[in-house]
């Protein structure tokens, strides 16, 4: 049973956006969460339901890569995966070769997510693409930098303040925290989002924060919007 609190914003009668916050490699727990979003549109149908994925880095990328580019994993229901920072950084090192990206990605858990590829420690930086099967990599690639439903807005990291949304830059989109944060006027949209990681989900007028810290220990969480209400699943 979800309990509800009153959103931001409304969306049209008929649909329900479930936003699963920054999965960090969570493969358990996002498969636990997956669960729930079943049951509940079982025990709560509707017609235009979509599932929304802020992806992110963590101990088991590589399932969690595997998992999503599967395609939806809960049957029937549409689903939308965003693109992090981590992903940007990965591709960055992987496919553009760029050794900076490389450097960049391993100080922000580069080696972890290798690790889950098997990729054996010390290996050289020219021979991580071959143990990443190519499906992970399309997958990675074709990630979108965000997605809008209705009044909701939804992106890894925020916006920058004062720029439309559709002039938005990626740099914004994967990395911002100030001045978005603390920001308090109208973004043209209400913006959920990840990367910020606070113990409990933030809901204010203009944004949404649904990083619960999920790779330190905290749950993962899952907004549930419909209507002119949000409630939360969490594993």
């Amino acid at each position: 049973m979800i309990t509800f609190d009153a959103a931001p914003a409304r969306l049209p009668a008929g649909e329900r956006v479930y936003a699963v916050g920054d999965v960090h490699g969570c493969l358990e727990h996002l498969k636990d969460v997956h669960a729930m979003i079943a049951g509940d549109l079982a025990e709560r149908p509707i017609g235009a339901p979509l599932l929304v994925h802020l992806v992110d880095r963590g101990p088991d990328s590589a399932g969690v890569v595997d998992l999503l580019s599967g395609g939806p994993p809960v049957a029937d229901l549409p689903t939308v995966n965003l693109m992090g920072n981590h992903e940007h950084m990965m591709l960055s090192a992987l496919v553009a070769r760029n050794p900076h990206a490389g450097g960049l990605w391993m100080d922000n858990g580069g080696g972890a997510a290798l690790l889950s590829w098997n990729v054996p420690r010390g290996s050289p930086p020219s021979l991580w693409p071959g143990y990443i099967p190519a499906r992970h990599l399309l997958f990675l690639r074709d990630l979108k930098r965000c997605h809008r439903v209705g009044p909701y807005f939804f992106v890894h990291a925020g916006v920058r303040p004062g720029v439309p949304l559709d002039r938005q830059s990626r740099h914004d989109l994967l990395w911002i925290r100030e001045p978005f944060l603390s920001f308090a006027g109208n973004f043209g949209a209400v913006v959920v989002h990840g990367h910020t990681p606070r113990p409990e989900p933030e809901v204010r007028r203009n944004r949404i924060g649904i990083d619960t810290a999920a790779v330190m220990g905290g749950p993962l969480t899952c907004a549930v919007l419909e209507d002119d209400r949000i409630g939360f699943l969490r594993a």
